[in-house]
């Protein structure tokens, strides 16, 4: 893009690797040193109303480069981010979606696209598959919610989506090498979700 944006229009920057409430406050921060006003802003987008005439997006990209983002052109890597941030929200709001809905099909349904579609243009995209992508990030919300040592263990299944607490429990010894019982107890090396 080489015309800079009218200042009285909003326009919509896709930004890729923005995964928690930190990363929104990064971005935030870095376009508002650059002299952009930020209208809204949520996981992987946000809304500027002014742009500066002495501000090239390549500026744009390399203050957001030195934070760990990206401004995504490429509609496949958009539509990949776009997952990504539905995963996330699907961690954290797992226990709301109708039981009979499996991941696949709400995805489909949010997007409008094939499920097998999605897959493999994830897979192509981010060098991981769904499943593995959704599983890390509920690890990760696991041991938020076991370091938090609020929830029982049960509750945590369910908040997360499991079908039941062995799955749960199989699922996160096989991933962090100790039941979440365990790692209640000697809470270790939790990786943040933007690490993730």
């Amino acid at each position: 893009m080489t015309a800079k944006p009218n200042n009285h229009l909003l326009m919509t920057l896709r930004i890729k690797n923005m995964v928690c409430d930190r990363c929104l406050r990064s971005v935030q921060r870095v376009l508002e040193a650059l002299g952009l006003t930020v209208e809204t802003i949520e996981l992987g987008r946000v809304e500027v109303r002014t742009w500066p005439e002495t501000i090239s997006r390549e500026t744009v990209q390399q203050a957001l480069e030195a934070e760990g983002f990206a401004l995504i052109d490429d509609p496949k890597a958009t539509l990949a981010e776009q997952l990504k941030v539905l995963l996330i929200n699907e961690v954290h709001h797992a226990h709301e979606r109708p039981a009979h809905q499996n991941v696949s099909d709400f995805l489909s349904q949010k997007l409008g696209y094939d499920y097998t579609y999605l897959s493999q243009l994830f897979s192509t995209q981010t060098g991981q598959t769904i499943e593995r992508f959704l599983i890390s990030q509920r690890i990760e919300r696991a041991k938020a919610l076991l370091q938090e040592g609020e929830l029982p263990i049960a509750d945590i299944a369910f908040q997360l989506g499991y079908s039941s607490v062995p799955h749960f429990t199989n699922q996160f010894r096989k991933e962090v090498g100790k039941t979440p019982a365990q790692f209640r107890k000697e809470p270790t090396g939790r990786r943040t979700l933007d690490a993730v």
